[in-house]
């Protein structure tokens, strides 16, 4: 960032000017960009010459690019990161796009999975990307703990909350389950979980299975520890992601080999690879970041960009974040605003109804 500001600041204002009008064509029309088309509302009359002389010199820099031999310019990653860092002129959310957004959250359910859903579904709308949505863990205290067989090798652990919310999931159990081997699990965990959470229960299982080895049964050991692994690490974080728009990028305007790249990144989210640099962008502090191509590994498949603002809870605590994965030549001024509305309001949602 720091050095593609530098060769901004070293720029003429005609550079800068030139520059600035590659890529704000660009970015409306996909096109590149020629010099007769620029000499038409320059600022000051320069020919066409003189512009692509200009034009030169921003390639050499590695901010344009000439994708055939005879057409005009358009900008390379790094230029299209120079301009997001120092040029770009974000506006503020339309109203339209404001109230679309705003009417996602009219119900009075407390259901507050179906309202980011709904606020997904809301966001790649308005933005015509696919968005990303991830939830916060549910951190109320546990009330109750139970095993449930679905078969020889399925098995369903549910978690019933002190606030009323109900989780449950399938996991596989460990050979030679038994109804009774179930019951001792449920009942050694329900012996712990009074007021503690999914976290704290976590950091007081491994020291209680070790202080009681001889009460409980093997079997019910394992069945306790499979069991709550589903709520932690990377399996619970797939569970908390939500993808939305994935049809918008299918149907835009793209090359095939744009198209066979975009399905590569969905088809990753799909198996959840990668979903740790996502949420690794949640514990950067506070604001919209923008990451252009391969700035972050998850998108350097697909040539795409991620718009993305983490979101807090009552206490000023990151929890979860909203985003907008769309092309390189994303309506930025347009798209950063929304998602700093969408993170904001989805943060109140978060606390008003923790």
């Amino acid at each position: 960032m720091e050095s593609t500001l530098h060769i901004l600041e070293e720029m003429n204002d005609r550079s800068r000017e030139v520059f600035r009008r590659v890529v704000e064509s660009y970015l409306a029309t996909g096109d590149p960009v020629g010099s007769r088309t620029l000499t038409r509302g320059m600022s000051e009359k320069v020919s066409a010459a003189t512009i692509r002389n200009v034009m030169q010199d921003l390639e050499y820099l590695g901010l344009l690019d000439s994708p055939h031999v005879s057409a005009g310019r358009v900008p390379t990653q790094q230029g299209l990161r120079m301009f997001v860092d120092g040029l770009l002129e974000v506006r503020n959310v339309e109203e339209t796009d404001r109230e679309t957004i705003d009417a996602t959250l009219s119900s009075n359910s407390e259901d507050v999975s179906g309202a980011l859903d709904r606020i997904g579904s809301a966001l790649s709308g308005v933005t015509q990307g696919a968005s990303l949505v991830l939830s916060p863990k549910h951190e109320a205290p546990i009330k109750h703990i139970e095993f449930v067989s679905l078969g020889p090798d399925r098995a369903l652990v549910v978690l019933v909350f002190a606030d009323g919310h109900v989780e449950n999931r399938i996991f596989h159990p460990p050979a030679g389950q038994t109804p009774s081997a179930m019951r001792e699990a449920a009942n050694f965990l329900n012996s712990m979980v009074e007021g503690r959470t999914v976290s704290e229960l976590q950091t007081v299982i491994t020291a209680q299975i070790e202080a009681r080895r001889q009460e409980v049964d093997q079997l019910a050991h394992q069945l306790v520890e499979s069991g709550l692994a589903v709520w932690d690490g990377e399996a619970d974080t797939y569970e908390r992601l939500i993808v939305r728009g994935r049809s918008n990028l299918l149907e835009s305007d793209a090359d095939e080999g744009e198209l066979d790249r975009i399905r590569s990144l969905f088809d990753d989210l799909e198996r959840k690879r990668d979903i740790a640099e996502f949420l690794e962008l949640t514990d950067q502090g506070e604001g919209v970041r923008i990451f252009i191509g391969s700035e972050n590994k998850l998108f350097s498949l697909s040539g795409s960009s991620l718009v993305v603002s983490p979101y807090m809870n009552s206490d000023r605590k990151i929890v979860g974040a909203v985003g907008v994965i769309g092309p390189t030549r994303l309506n930025y001024g347009r798209i950063v605003p929304i998602v700093d509305y969408t993170a904001q309001l989805v943060g109140k949602l978060i606390a008003d109804r923790s």
